[in-house]
């Protein structure tokens, strides 16, 4: 049995992992999840991993119910055969036994004390079983292989290199060298025997030096390319395959370096290998300096702006001030609600992604760093604010010109300033030098400088209204610099007429965005109760109540045949019986006995059944089902204020302690009630003064009980809701992990960090168990009284009772003791418990975003048209909040181009999230209703989809409002600013649904340019049989690189045949050749749709047929580019003019 327990749990545990891997992804792309109308494809998946974790469940409390079955009969099967050799032969000689009350009652109060023990032996069985298997997990995890320190010689500068900005006087002689790599040949992989391969071959993923940290370096994904843009897919799963080869480089003190390449050639993960973070397999890397890095995605922590940038490290005014102009971060600042003191949000959800890259610039700056290692951190920034943090920060002027810079970048704009360029081809060095010297080389970086240039004319020779603005009048470029934020005078005067007289004095409460975790106080009340038995179904409860019934009913009638024997054979033996009890009256009795034993153990096997496998599955599927419909239902202003730990926190511990615990405790609840019921029934009837005592013990315990209840209660709240900052402290050191090792001090400081909230769990933990003992003793103390005045009552009375029910009577009050303690720890327990369903109850009963659908009938092939028209429209993020978007209106025609532009924080994405309706319309029906935080009285169901004085957005004259969600949503296409893909096969990313054929997945391949990556997956011809697209996508898609993420991500779009298409800044992390690419495509394959771009730089809505800027949420004009550009006055001309378009 314990073998068969193991394993399940064993199983259990693996399968419970898989769905909080998932769970975890869709929670952290909710966002992508929604706009994609996919909630319905991502609970399914939720579904099918839950029930293979259910089935494992219940194969587990299959065996502890019949370890209990086992355990709970064994005193009643022991006394059978007990009383049957002491019938026939527990007398001298062999003779028959003298079955009297004073034997037969000790007897059974004897085997009844062995009942408590023996029930406990199968739960310890089962809390060995899971011990054991925790530890061999967190023993295997342990005994993971470390990262191995030795890759990396690492050499402190002993402050040689001067701090920031501060002048360093020059040196005579050679330039030190700050990183110096000789021959070195890098792999993600280790190469492994054949014996190993078997076993590497059923991972999903590729293990990076620690097997833990593979799962959770989504900031490195871009680092870990499949393979050149020449190679197979396949190539970069063979085991121990080098990424980079042959790798020799030097890079002096104080330098700026370069590092450019076609998509996948190992630029990111040049960076990696410098950092430690992939296997050497030959060569040195040596280091000289401290360490910061800047990721290509942006690592960001819950916490305000300061403490992201400050990072742990004591704060200097001066120094932090300097950075944050330096990073372009005040005029953010300055619109943030309290500033540098807002909370940003669990992975900068409310921040845009040149702002997040920014806070993630100013971090590194501020660590005051010799070496800076920047993964493309200019690509998700506006071309105005490339410029500035050129100039000002990373640049040879900039912050950081005396320190050692490592720049990654997919833009050439820069590369006349720096001091060396380093091409990667194929994962090695194909050209090393300064520009000059490489451009008359004539060789990869030559080629790659015409690619560029050729990319740039295609798409100028597109733009229709380019030549009316060639016409205009061009002003000195170097003008650019005085609009700078910081530097513009007219810009620093609107903000401070946007932010009052009175935004000096900022409230502290504005910057909050994470709402705290709500705690009830007192017991859990019966509402909880009830719902969890609804879960159960109240038909299984009764039947189970019946069942329980029946079993103690059953049990106390085997006593009662027993006083019925003892009577039979006194009544023989007495001087009036003319003759001796004979053998066949003993037989008879004792089969009796032995038939309501058996009917015993039928009971009990129906009621353990019933009771953990049938009910607690039940209630464990019911629960879970309303808990992923509602998460998944969530608007998003929910997310955003809510850290993913909390969420996650449902989905583990609250739903394994209802999947595991609570059935068992339910089933010892009812089964000590009965029990205590029945006892009870016997004492009174034996003792009837007995009942004149009762009440005031029942008092007395009930008065225990209910203070207990009371503080442990609070005790398990508080326990839950201590894990969550640890689950969200655990989770963003997982996201960060290379940040935090490359940095000095950050290891242990985030170790320190987790240790102090873990020591808060356990605290709490700790208090748990000293409030149970306390409960013990005065429970014990208690029973002790019940035994006494049963005893003293049956001697005072003994001339009046029947010794035989005397001797019952006390047999049932000794037994009674054990289990009233019992039950008040039980009872409690399952009153802790139910703790967790109201956690979840909480989650499954908030409000919800729209219906997914509505009787509103859609044409057929809806839009057909693709004519959008905003009217008088306005939204907020969430209630209480300004408005985002203000009382904008325009209309775009069928098949029209339209480029929305304007600064940081205009409102661009808020539009793609209003025609999502991801936000609602201000002070509509849904935006209040589905705010958690407002009073919200629902009116009539006729004016849920009416419009408000939010106006409205109709999509071929329908109102979006009208529409279900999912009707909405998946009849858009968008390509967002984050590619993002999802852990399994190519073809569920692409079509989740299984609504399309292969065929129409290769065309959509084909036409994204990704056909001969995906079909080299497979050595077979795939267009017949389909395997490239059973290729298994890692988590968070990081076996493929960030160009090829956003390849897939307009396959995704080609496949919606849809005549509306929405690009969210969808080029902003791509390099210039997929940029092209995908221009080229959508000027291809889109030509008859309508089509909105969101963009940072101006330069890829210049062939729009019209470009709509928004400043501060408002539309400031709506015109053809050219039109624009004639009007010198025209924020577009501005826009245009930074960006050096014009």
């Amino acid at each position: 049995m314990a073998a068969f327990m193991s394993g399940f749990e064993d199983e259990k545990l693996e399968k419970m992992d898989a769905r909080l891997r998932l769970m975890t992804e869709i929670l952290s792309n909710i966002k992508i999840v929604k706009l994609y109308g996919w909630e319905d494809a991502f609970h399914k998946k939720i579904d099918v991993k839950r029930s293979e974790e259910l089935h494992s469940e219940k194969m587990l409390a299959t065996i502890r119910s019949i370890l209990t079955i086992v355990f709970s009969s064994v005193s009643l099967l022991m006394s059978l055969a007990t009383f049957g050799v002491y019938a026939f032969y527990g007398g001298p000689n062999m003779t028959p036994g003298n079955m009297t009350s004073q034997v037969i009652f000790v007897a059974i109060a004897l085997f009844a004390k062995l009942n408590r023990p023996l029930g406990l032996v199968a739960h310890t069985i089962s809390v060995t079983i899971s011990v054991r298997i925790a530890t061999r997990r967190i023993q295997n995890f342990l005994v993971l292989e470390e990262i191995d320190t030795s890759i990396v010689e690492r050499f402190s500068r002993q402050g040689q290199q001067g701090s920031l900005g501060s002048s360093k006087a020059a040196k005579k002689g050679p330039t030190p060298v700050a990183i110096e790599i000789d021959n070195g040949t890098f792999a993600w992989e280790q190469e492994v025997t054949p014996a190993a391969a078997a076993d590497i071959a059923g991972l999903d993923k590729k293990a990076t030096l620690s097997d833990a940290a593979a799962e959770r370096q989504p900031l490195l994904s871009g680092s870990k390319p499949l393979s050149s843009s020449s190679s197979s897919l396949s190539t970069a799963a063979t085991p121990g395959r080098p990424t980079l080869a042959n790798i020799t480089l030097q890079i002096p003190e104080g330098h700026l370096t370069a590092v450019v390449g076609r998509i996948g050639q190992g630029k990111s993960s040049l960076l990696s290998a410098l950092m430690g973070e992939m296997y050497k397999k030959q060569g040195t890397v040596r280091i000289y300096g401290d360490l910061a890095y800047v990721p290509q995605q942006p690592w960001i922590l819950n916490a305000t702006v300061q403490e992201n940038i400050t990072f742990g490290k004591r704060f200097n005014q001066e120094l932090y001030d300097r950075i944050v102009y330096a990073s372009g971060l005040r005029p953010d600042l300055d619109m943030l609600p309290a500033g540098d003191q807002t909370e940003i949000g669990e992975r900068g959800i409310n921040l845009s992604g040149g702002q997040k890259q920014r806070v993630s610039l100013a971090r590194a700056a501020y660590q005051d760093a010799d070496i800076y290692f920047l993964d493309d951190p200019l690509s998700a920034v506006d071309a105005h604010v490339d410029q500035h943090l050129w100039r000002e920060l990373i640049g040879p002027q900039g912050l950081l010109k005396d320190k050692t810079r490592v720049l990654v970048t997919h833009g050439i704009h820069h590369l006349e300033e720096v001091d060396q360029i380093v091409v990667l081809k194929d994962g090695m060095i194909s050209e090393l030098g300064d520009y000059r010297h490489l451009t008359q080389a004539r060789g990869a970086f030559y080629q790659l400088m015409k690619e560029y240039s050729a990319a740039h004319q295609r798409a100028s020779l597109t733009r229709k209204h380019r030549k009316d603005a060639m016409a205009v009048e061009a002003t000195d470029v170097d003008s650019e610099r005085n609009t700078i934020v910081g530097e513009d005078s007219e810009q620093d005067d609107t903000k401070k007429d946007a932010q009052g007289e009175g935004e000096e004095e900022k409230d502290d409460k504005a910057g909050e965005l994470i709402a705290e975790e709500t705690m009830v106080d007192g017991k859990v009340s019966w509402k909880v109760a009830m719902a969890y038995a609804r879960a159960v179904t109240l038909k299984n409860v009764f039947f189970c109540i019946a069942l329980f019934i029946a079993l103690q009913s059953c049990q106390v009638g085997t006593n009662f045949w027993l006083r019925r024997w003892i009577l039979d054979l006194e009544a023989s033996e007495s001087p009036s019986s003319p003759t001796a009890p004979p053998a066949s009256s003993t037989a008879y009795y004792l089969a009796g006995y032995g038939i309501l034993i058996l009917l015993f153990v039928i009971l009990d096997v129906l009621v353990n059944y019933m009771a953990e496998v049938v009910c607690g599955i039940q209630a464990s599927k019911t629960i879970h089902n309303r808990l992923i419909t509602r998460v998944l239902r969530l608007p998003m202003s929910f997310f955003d204020t809510t850290p993913m730990g909390r969420i996650v926190n449902r989905f583990s511990s609250d739903l394994a302690a209802i999947d595991s615990q609570l059935p068992e405790e339910c089933n010892d609840l009812f089964a000590f009630t009965t029990i205590i019921a029945a006892s009870l029934t016997v004492i009174a009837y034996s003792t009837p003064a007995f009942l004149f005592f009762f009440p005031p013990l029942v008092f007395a315990y009930a008065v225990v009980q209910d203070y207990f209840i009371k503080t442990s209660g609070a005790l398990r709240r508080l326990q839950s809701v201590a894990r969550s900052p640890l689950y969200q402290h655990f989770s963003e050191t997982l996201a960060g992990v290379s940040i935090i090792r490359v940095m000095q001090g950050q290891t242990s400081r985030f170790i320190l960090e987790n240790e102090v909230k873990t020591d808060t769990t356990v605290n709490r933990t700790n208090i748990i168990q000293l409030v149970n003992r306390w409960l013990q003793i005065r429970v014990e103390l208690m029973g002790g009284l019940i035994v006494f005045t049963a005893a003293a009552l049956a001697v005072l009375n003994a001339d009046n009772l029947d010794p035989s029910l005397v001797g019952l009577a006390l047999t049932y009050a000794l037994s009674m003791v054990t289990f009233i303690n019992a039950l008040v720890r039980t009872f409690s327990e399952v009153q802790n418990l139910m703790i967790s369903v109201e956690r979840v109850i909480e989650y499954s009963e908030k409000p919800t975003e729209a219906p997914t659908v509505t009787g509103v009938h859609l044409p057929e092939k809806w839009p057909q048209q693709g004519r959008v028209v905003f009217k008088n429209y306005s939204a907020r993020y969430r209630e209480g909040l300004d408005l985002v978007v203000k009382d904008i209106s325009f209309s775009v025609e069928p098949a029209e181009k339209v480029g929305i532009v304007g600064r940081t924080g205009a409102g661009k994405s808020s539009l793609t999230l209003a025609l999502f309706r991801i936000i609602e319309a201000a002070d509509s029906y849904w935006a209040r209703a589905s705010d958690p935080s407002a009073e919200f009285s629902p009116p009539l169901e006729s004016t849920m989809f009416a419009s408000d004085a939010g106006g409205s957005i109709e999509i071929d004259g329908i109102d979006i409002s009208t529409l279900g969600l999912r009707d909405l949503r998946q009849h858009l296409a968008i390509i967002p600013q984050e590619p993002t893909l999802f852990a399994g096969t190519l073809r569920q990313n692409l079509d989740p649904f299984s609504e399309h054929s292969d065929a129409d997945l290769w065309q959509a391949l084909d036409r994204a340019h990704l056909k001969d990556h995906i079909s080299s997956t497979s050595s077979s011809s795939t267009s017949s049989d389909g395997q490239g697209l059973s290729y298994e996508v890692a988590q968070n898609g990081e076996n493929f690189s960030v160009g090829q993420r956003a390849l897939i991500c307009l396959a995704r779009a080609l496949l919606r045949k849809t005549k509306v298409l929405i690009l969210d800044e969808a080029t902003a992390a791509v390099d210039v050749e997929t940029d092209d690419l995908i221009q080229k495509t959508i000027r291809k394959e889109f030509a008859d749709r309508t089509i909105l771009t969101i963009a940072h730089r101006v330069k890829t809505v210049m062939d729009s047929d019209k470009i709509l800027v928004l400043e501060r949420g408002c539309v400031k004009e709506f015109e053809a580019p050219g039109v624009l550009l004639k009007q010198k006055g025209s924020l577009f001309y501005s826009l245009a003019q930074q960006a050096g378009e014009i």
